[in-house]
């Protein structure tokens, strides 16, 4: 069983930066963590949780959502099985509990239910 642990979050003003972590751990990820696709989501009340980016196993592809394109970097380290989200830019509207997941196949996905593991979420704040 994959286990994945965010940190980072915070309180932050519109146009700072903050970097999340997501550290994960068991199951073949340990010892494969290059097959395993790696996404952030995030959760803003009264919104459905959305997809924001998604990184391939070796790390040399990546997806975006528009509404963070330019401005977040999703970025691995498989020697140190985490993954990254670099936020600058930040706006009052990212404010929301992000999630990272993660999933064994060979393409990342964007939605949902293409990830098996989730992590408990960590909160960023974006003040006006």
């Amino acid at each position: 069983q994959v286990q994945l642990v965010e940190s980072g979050g915070g309180l932050v003003q519109a146009g700072g930066s903050l970097r999340l972590s997501c550290v994960a751990s068991g199951g073949t990820f340990s010892t494969l963590p290059w097959t395993y696709v790696m996404g952030w989501f995030r959760h803003a009340p009264g919104w459905e949780r959305e997809f924001v980016v998604a990184i391939s196993g070796s790390g040399e592809t990546t997806y975006s959502s528009d509404s963070v394109k330019g401005r977040f970097v999703i970025s691995r380290d498989n020697a140190k099985s985490t993954v990254y989200l670099q936020m600058n830019s930040l706006k009052s509207e990212d404010t929301a509990v992000y999630y990272c997941a993660a999933e064994r196949r060979s393409w990342p996905g964007r939605a949902e239910h293409e990830y098996t593991y989730w992590g408990q979420g960590t909160q960023v704040t974006v003040s006006p």
